[in-house]
């Protein structure tokens, strides 16, 4: 159960306004690669963008041009590194940085098992000091900002003293921001997917953490999935961080600009998202890429329409096939378009 939310920080609203983390979509792994993140700009220019979490090693050692590249739209861009070596962090973020991005983001909060093999990630949480140093030797190595993206804590830690500690030697260090999961992990017994629903929110122990560090920039991350409990956070911390909601019901893009910053949004509906897309898709295609690599990051951007699930179905099934083309998305939204022709049609009757 949510802790009562009381006590606001005086002057949070200028704050978060002027904030860069004021909102973003949040690292998520096999989702938020160059293809979502483009077209997730396409409905919002002024959304924090995060790349998927990519190992020191794969920075390093891996296809740097593959694996690190991104189009200069998808900018305000923030590079998610996982690792637990102070060096070799420095030397990724060093890379990162010469590539463009405008922050390094250290995960201190993935629970998978990867992580866990690898003692990284949420392992973190229970090494404050080496979060501090990791910290410490990212700062000293580029002139982006650097942040830290963690939990409340692990397993059996108490979640106020956990995160406390995290938070004030992450800062002393030089972090920029913090992105606050408001839910401990459990490496033993959740599954990842378990461990982004089971653990309960607890929103206030993060607005206690405001309180507490008033001049650092902190994000809350967990379960906000409208605009209304975004703008509700937002009286108490300096931003939000949105994953699957923004994955599953992109259409929420399209409200940020105009309801959390003030401007107008870049494109009217999704239609228009689809006719801003094509281009894009068409390049990436003469370029041998697959359709669905694309369009699989569109499969929720008519829901709660009529005809979307017709949309959904054709999508899913034929964008796969070899040599699938434009022609099968527009199909695809023709089954939307046509739902609506039909509705409108027997509303008038």
């Amino acid at each position: 159960m949510l802790r009562p939310m009381t006590g606001k920080v005086e002057g949070m609203d200028r704050i978060s306004k002027n904030g860069p983390w004021r909102f973003s979509v949040a690292p998520m792994m096999d989702w938020t690669d160059r293809h979502c993140r483009y077209l997730h700009r396409l409905m919002t220019r002024r959304a924090r963008l995060y790349t998927e979490m990519l190992t020191t090693g794969a920075v390093i050692h891996g296809d740097r041009a593959r694996l690190m590249g991104f189009d200069a739209f998808e900018q305000p861009l923030a590079f998610q590194l996982g690792g637990s070596e102070p060096r070799d962090l420095a030397a990724s973020a060093r890379i990162a940085e010469t590539f463009g991005y405008d922050e390094i983001n250290l995960n201190v909060g993935c629970p998978s098992d990867r992580v866990q093999n690898g003692a990284f990630g949420a392992c973190l949480m229970l090494r404050p000091t080496l979060v501090a140093d990791c910290a410490r030797a990212m700062k000293d190595a580029v002139s982006v900002p650097v942040t830290v993206k963690c939990r409340i804590g692990v397993d059996d830690q108490e979640p106020r003293a956990a995160l406390f500690d995290i938070a004030e030697k992450a800062l002393d260090a030089g972090a920029d921001a913090l992105i606050v999961h408001a839910r401990k992990a459990w490496l033993k017994g959740l599954s990842p997917k378990e461990n982004r629903d089971v653990p309960p929110l607890d929103y206030a122990l993060v607005h206690e953490l405001k309180r507490a560090f008033p001049d650092a920039p902190i994000a809350i991350n967990g379960g906000l999935a409208t605009i209304e409990a975004m703008r509700e956070q937002l009286g108490f911390v300096d931003g939000v961080m949105v994953g699957r909601a923004a994955y599953h019901d992109p259409a929420l893009l399209l409200r940020v600009d105009s309801e959390l910053f003030g401007e107008a949004a870049p494109l009217e509906d999704c239609f228009e998202v689809v006719e801003a897309f094509l281009p894009y898709i068409e390049a990436r295609l003469a370029q041998g890429e697959r359709l669905s690599s694309m369009t699989r990051h569109m499969l929720g951007l008519f829901a709660g329409m009529p005809g979307a699930r017709g949309y959904r179905r054709r999508l899913a099934a034929e964008a796969v096939r070899p040599g699938a083309g434009v022609d099968v998305l527009m199909a695809a939204v023709d089954e939307v378009r046509g739902a609506m022709a039909r509705m409108e049609a027997a509303a008038a009757e």
